[in-house]
């Protein structure tokens, strides 16, 4: 991208991200197109095999309730629950990545939409047809989307990104920089969820010093 824009390192399963999704919504009502956002998939736990123990399931829906009393964003029914549930945020991200690849403006809508199928409403994310279903919503044949998530080419393409975001030193999702400044480089805005009070004047304040 040329000119100032942000870079938001993020993961389709990661519950923090989904608090920040009501964020990054108040940014592009701020911003709109003057601002553009580029998604980098961070990589939270893709390639994970084993099925989640019940206690690590009770553990991170501790931390989902501290995500809707930070952000008020929901947790509806689990889908957690599913037998043998393998946290795998692999097949997400690359449905997030294919849907960039073929119209970047619609990646963080679908990021948002793959976040509350998951979250609010107990999909399964890790399920490609899932996925497809989702896609259909923005347009995409279902089944030659779901065809192309198990592309090699796909593959490399998001573990890129993977590779991006831990270069760029992202310990955490979200995370969040805007540039480029006269010297090329890039500023945090938030590393980790902030709200949109403290989130919508760093950048304010970042852009006008740029300018």
């Amino acid at each position: 991208m040329n000119g100032q824009h942000l870079v938001y390192f993020a993961d389709p399963m990661c519950s923090w991200c989904w608090g920040f999704s009501a964020v990054i919504e108040a940014i592009d009502e701020v911003w709109g197109d003057t601002l553009p956002i580029r998604l980098v998939m961070g990589g939270l736990r893709p390639g994970t095999t084993e099925p989640m123990t019940e206690a690590a399931k009770t553990e991170l829906r501790g931390h989902w309730r501290q995500v809707t009393e930070a952000s008020g964003r929901p947790f509806g029914p689990s889908g957690l629950d599913a037998p043998g549930f393998v946290y795998d945020t692999d097949p997400a991200a690359r449905a997030v990545v294919l849907l960039r690849r073929e119209d970047p403006a619609q990646a963080v809508p679908f990021l948002h939409a793959v976040q509350e199928a998951f979250y609010a409403g107990g999909l399964d994310v890790t399920d490609p047809a899932v996925l497809g279903s989702l896609a259909a919503g923005f347009g995409r044949e279902p089944d030659a989307f779901v065809a192309e998530l198990g592309s090699e080419a796909l593959e490399q393409e998001t573990w890129r990104d993977y590779a991006i975001s831990q270069n760029a030193g992202v310990r955490g999702f979200p995370t969040l920089i805007v540039g480029p400044q006269a010297d090329g480089t890039y500023v945090a805005i938030s590393r980790g969820f902030q709200p949109s009070a403290v989130v919508l004047p760093a950048i304010a304040a970042r852009l006008a010093a740029a300018a």
